[in-house]
């Protein structure tokens, strides 16, 4: 039978500092839980494996394939704050706590009044 889906792996190139989503086969295979948590790549190698920190647990995982990792962009993870109906009362409801902070900050710095260098005789 042919397909025409795309191999999500295939588009994907994985580089130091990037977020993804990785699945432990051996766990995952095994049948076990919590087999899928949100790494950071640190190291990528000439064989395409990659060194991984996950951020929950900050035990590194050393020459993960790419086949079990799906790159995980700042735009869905900004999506929110893109998204948000803010001109409405509940608008802070549907927003994560960092959305909301986010836009706090650059509530906080976008309504200040630019200051003057201080003058040095």
């Amino acid at each position: 039978m042919h397909t025409n889906a795309q191999d999500p792996t295939a588009t994907a190139a994985f580089k130091p500092g990037d977020f993804v989503l990785f699945r432990d086969p051996n766990l995952f295979w095994s049948g076990k839980p919590n087999h899928t948590f949100v790494c950071r790549i640190t190291r990528s190698w000439t064989n395409n494996t990659h060194d991984l920190l996950p951020l929950v647990s900050g035990l590194p995982i050393h020459e993960a394939r790419p086949e079990y990792m799906r790159l995980l962009p700042p735009l869905d993870a900004m999506r929110d704050i893109d998204s948000a109906p803010l001109n409405t009362d509940g608008a802070a409801d549907d927003m994560t706590a960092a959305a909301i902070a986010w836009l706090t900050q650059q509530h906080a710095t976008a309504n200040k009044r630019p200051e003057l260098p201080a003058q040095r005789d």
